[in-house]
């Protein structure tokens, strides 16, 4: 099928394929873990506007340290270095800059033909699981130039993205997936088994379940929680009442009662979380925090059940 042909099918299949799939300059590795090594593959499909590509340059995000390049024949390399924005722990030193940008130059490729620019990298720990990073490239070409940098804001549909920024979203590790979440403690509060319903593609809102043991004489109170996929995160309560199942929040967020337990569940007390802006997926925990009146905010992690779980999945079941 020649290329007009193969356009012309994309657009006929009612906007199926995404404007990734259709970008110029995109990332083959689409997936890493926090904490470990990630090998960036940029392929690039097509010029601009069938003008031959003469340089590739790609912005190395926030999180992401010690950057190398891969030398490319026949084109030149160059790297721009500058302060991180957290200091970072490698190897056993401590990073405080490093590569902020790479660009190989000096060569022609032209809109006909495919080629792929490799660099290595870093992942830090922390980068949170269920993120997605952002990699802006810039692509110049003798005619013109595309700049790959748009990010979806919340809500926003990528594929109505004219350049998107090629993003890689962080995973968690087969150790992270196979150990369940401790039980966290804070002050006189015990946090048991948080855990997520797993969501479909698409959806905006998740509901967090869990068990809270007040060992203290005082009450306090759950007020929010965060995920960092996600915009906000409330307090409700559903119940049926004459008959009717309603979803409410609940004002001044939970009362855990001194020398009591409070357990949120389906079909009860639940964090619902709101405007997801990537899917939950089963076996891949999320970090998020919790909120309470007094003792304030606790990082814990979700462990994942399937699509309409009723109880915890067994790695994070407190039972």
């Amino acid at each position: 099928m020649t290329r007009p042909l193969l356009r012309g099918a994309c657009a006929a299949a009612l906007s199926l394929c995404s404007a990734a799939a259709l970008a110029h300059a995109t990332l083959a590795v689409t997936e890493a873990e926090p904490d470990a090594a990630y090998r960036g593959v940029i392929r690039v499909g097509h010029g601009c506007a069938g003008s031959p590509t003469t340089a590739i340059r790609v912005t190395v995000p926030d999180g992401v340290v010690a950057a190398q390049p891969m030398p490319k024949p026949g084109w030149t390399v160059a790297i721009e270095t500058g302060p991180y924005a957290k200091p970072a722990l490698h190897h056993g030193r401590t990073l405080t800059e490093g590569v902020r940008a790479i660009t190989w130059s000096g060569a022609s490729l032209p809109d006909a033909f495919y080629d792929e620019f490799t660099f290595v990298a870093r992942m830090t720990g922390d980068l949170a699981v269920g993120s997605a990073v952002p990699f802006p490239i810039l692509q110049t070409c003798e005619a013109g130039r595309r700049d790959w940098a748009e990010i979806a804001a919340a809500g926003q549909d990528p594929r109505s993205l004219k350049e998107p920024a090629p993003l890689v979203r962080i995973v968690a590790g087969p150790a992270a997936r196979s150990a369940g979440p401790a039980s966290v403690t804070a002050g006189p509060l015990t946090i048991e088994a948080p855990w997520l319903r797993a969501t479909p593609a698409g959806a905006k809102v998740a509901g967090g379940y869990l068990r809270i043991t007040n060992r203290g004489p005082e009450a306090d109170r759950l007020v929010g929680a965060s995920l960092p996929i996600a915009g906000a995160g409330e307090i409700h309560e559903m119940a049926t009442r004459d008959g009717v199942m309603t979803m409410r929040e609940v004002p001044g967020g939970l009362e855990i009662p001194p020398g009591g337990s409070v357990e949120l569940k389906p079909g009860g007390f639940h964090v619902m979380f709101t405007g997801l802006t990537g899917a939950v997926r089963e076996g891949e925990p999320l970090t998020g925090t919790l909120r309470f009146e007094k003792a304030g905010t606790v990082t814990v992690r979700f462990g994942i059940g399937g699509l309409g779980a009723r109880t915890a999945p067994d790695e994070t079941s407190h039972h």
